[in-house]
């Protein structure tokens, strides 16, 4: 029986990072832009106080707002070492948790929308680690057509190997709940000249044409956001 146009390829386990069994959740939330500066004063007094609690399977990975692209937006990046059974977990003792449910009611007058998808990584990427800085980060996302993952993963995985000179290679995910058929790419770099000269240069290597003539038309959407990470964020 042919697989439904919308559901994730079994397929893709190949590219899920075995040892792990990591769950990611990406949230961006839209500021109103009058309260960006609070927003961003309230989430670095609050969260590093939830993650500092050992009990929560949860890791921040890394805040940002948006720099260049949709502006008066926050992103934000966890980690669920565990999978699902984390994740479900630690939502179940965040409802419980006072602090964190007065954070949200606050947060909320601050916001005009917002949403998020779970992720699970590419094998075949760096894991994201903490990283000093000052570092900007480009997250370029793909929204493909339904039925081209394994062959985005295919090409991927021989591509990135021009992509790691510079470090600039943060992580790489694709969706399982939420909008389907989304892949995040987060890169880091020192600044926007750097950024430039890194991706003239990978134009100059034997085979990263290749990746891209037969990526290219896969895509439906793609978007690239520049960001600046918060104060709190591992990836500085």
């Amino acid at each position: 029986m042919p697989r439904a146009a919308g559901s994730a390829p079994s397929s893709c386990t190949r590219w899920i990072r075995k040892e792990t069994s990591n769950l990611y959740k990406i949230q961006f939330h839209n500021v109103k832009p009058e309260c960006l500066e609070a927003y961003n004063k309230l989430t670095e007094e609050v969260l590093p106080k939830l993650h500092s609690d050992p009990d929560y399977p949860c890791d921040l990975v890394g805040n940002w707002n948006t720099w260049y692209g949709e502006q008066d937006q926050a992103v934000h990046l966890w980690r669920f070492s565990g999978g699902y059974p984390a994740l479900m977990d630690c939502m179940s003792k965040l409802r419980q948790n006072k602090e964190y449910l007065d954070f949200r009611k606050e947060r909320s007058r601050m916001l005009l929308s917002r949403r998020n998808q779970l992720l699970l990584e590419f094998s075949f990427w760096n894991e994201p680690q903490p990283r000093q800085g000052p570092n900007i980060y480009e997250l370029r996302t793909y929204k493909l057509k339904p039925g081209t993952m394994i062959e985005w993963g295919n090409n991927w995985a021989r591509a990135i190997k021009y992509r790691q000179e510079n470090q600039e290679a943060v992580g790489g995910f694709f969706s399982q709940i939420g909008e389907l058929y989304v892949v995040h790419h987060l890169w880091a770099y020192r600044d926007l000249q750097s950024r430039e000269e890194t991706r003239n240069a990978a134009w100059r290597k034997r085979g990263w044409d290749e990746n891209v003539y037969y990526t290219v038309p896969l895509i439906r959407t793609m978007e690239s956001r520049i960001m600046i990470p918060l104060k709190i964020s591992p990836l500085q």
